[in-house]
Order: structure tokens, then sequence, then C-alpha cells
């Protein structure tokens, strides 16, 4: 990860209401970025990014979709250098916002995972929402770039978010022809994976999932 400036000034705010909604707010501004970050786990609504990297908000648009979650992202980068630093800034807030969001994670399944098929593409994802960060990223790609948007930042993208969310993710692209479908595949298995893994077990009484009895 770039550690060009590391978050000095960020900000988390986190909102449990009275009908069980898991919401958050972040911020991180460096000399290179300007991010806010705002979602709600659990529950389908607005969905409004602005990152400057069109595929990237396309990406986004699919984690909260198939995620289950409402999401909006505003990113100032130094996209005259390239896109890394705010897709990965982009990353490191959503990884924080989630956290603010899950809390303490009583009651969650804590584990998810999802295989999707898209086209001639398949990809695999297996979570462990653990407190525990962890990435294996195996993808291969045909192209440097889809779009506006090099194609290596995809991991890049899961390394900061998991790192920041206290995530261990084990996610590959199978196989494949298209680097667009192959993005995509990873992108919606992470959110299916991690929609089951946060999503609230009826069966475990608000108990953290854990013999530990904190994650």
């Amino acid at each position: 990860m770039s550690n060009t400036e590391m978050d000095r000034s960020g900000d988390c705010a986190r909102n449990f209401c009275e009908t069980q909604e898991r919401s958050a707010a972040c911020c991180r501004k460096t000399r290179e970025t300007d991010i806010e970050v705002s979602l709600m786990i659990g529950r389908a609504g607005e969905v409004s990014l602005d990152t400057g990297i069109g595929f990237f908000d396309h990406m986004l648009e699919l984690l909260a979709r198939h995620g289950r979650m409402s999401l909006s992202v505003k990113a100032k980068g130094d996209l005259r250098v390239d896109g890394h630093h705010t897709v990965e800034d982009v990353g490191i807030v959503i990884g924080k916002s989630l956290a603010e969001a899950l809390g303490d994670k009583k009651g969650i399944r804590r584990y998810g995972y999802a295989v999707i098929p898209m086209d001639e593409t398949l990809a695999t994802c297996a979570l462990d929402i653990s407190g525990r960060p962890f990435i294996v990223f195996d993808a291969k790609y045909a192209s440097d770039r889809v779009g506006d948007f090099d194609t290596e930042l995809a991991q890049e993208f899961f390394r900061a978010l998991v790192f920041a969310a206290g995530i261990t993710l084990h996610l590959r692209c199978d196989y494949g022809g298209n680097d667009h479908h192959k993005i995509e595949a990873m992108f919606k298995a992470f959110a299916r994976a991690f929609r089951e893994g946060a999503s609230i077990d009826p069966d475990a009484a608000g108990e953290i999932p854990s013999s530990k009895g904190v994650l």
C-alpha cells in the first residue's frame, strides 16, 4: 500500500437507530486525496458515486447493489498522476466505514462465500469478518487497463478495504477471457460474500460469533 500520507485527519461517525440500521460516515484528507464516504449495511438505498474514474464508479455501484447497502462516495484525487491513490484511499475509507457500521459485530454470520459467473468468467470469494485483516488475491489480466481503470488497482482496492475493515479475504478469478468481466465478477463475488457475512443470524441471539467473545 502507498503510505505517502497516512490518515491524520480521518473521521468516522456511526449510527445505530431503533430499527437496527447499521450506518456510518467516514472521511480522509491527505495531500493526494480528499475522500468522503457514507453507507448503510443491510438495506438497499441511494447509491451516489463520484471518484473521477468511470469504471471504478461502475464497480462501486455493483458493490453496493449486490452487497445490499446504500453507498455515497465523493472522491477528489491526483488523477493527473494516475488512479492509484484515489482507488486505494477510497478502499481505506469504505473499509473504515464498514468497520464502524458493523460495530461490535454481535449477531452477524461472520463468514461469507460466493461463486459468481459473468458470461465466460467465474470468480470465487470467501471471507471472514474476523478483525484480522489478510488478503489472498489471484487474478490474471490480458491488458493493463479497462477503460480509465488500471487492472492492477482491483487488488489495491480490496487490499486497502480489508485492512481497514478487519476482514480476511480470499478472492480469485478462476478463469475468464474478458478483463472487464473478470473484475466485475470479483466485485460481485465480494459483495455477495460480504452481504452474507454481515447479515444478522436469527439463531445467534446477539452473540459475538467467536469463542474469544470478541471480533
